[in-house]
């Protein structure tokens, strides 16, 4: 249910890390290491399933709108999840 404004103590602006900010140039990160990263947080940090599900909820979206930022690589196997890093020129 939606809430009046006034019912907030604050409001902050809805800002989102770019990729130069959030990635290594010289690195490949998974969307969970991503989600990890978006939060403040060390990408090996260890997390509770449900924590993670909510941290993979926020970065795939931000993937894709910084997409056109980003290269991808394919999983190491069929098993293992694909990387993302920042496009170089």
């Amino acid at each position: 249910m939606p809430r009046p404004k006034d019912a907030f103590d604050e409001l902050y602006p809805c800002e989102f890390y770019t990729p130069e900010e959030l990635l290594e140039s010289d690195q490949m990160y998974t969307i969970s290491e991503i989600g990890r990263l978006l939060q403040g947080l060390d990408p090996d940090a260890e997390l509770d399933e449900g924590t993670e599900a909510v941290l993979v909820d926020w970065a795939v979206p931000w993937v894709m709108v910084n997409a056109e930022n980003l290269v991808i690589a394919e999983p190491p196997t069929d098993d293992d999840p694909g990387y993302y890093g920042r496009k170089t020129n």
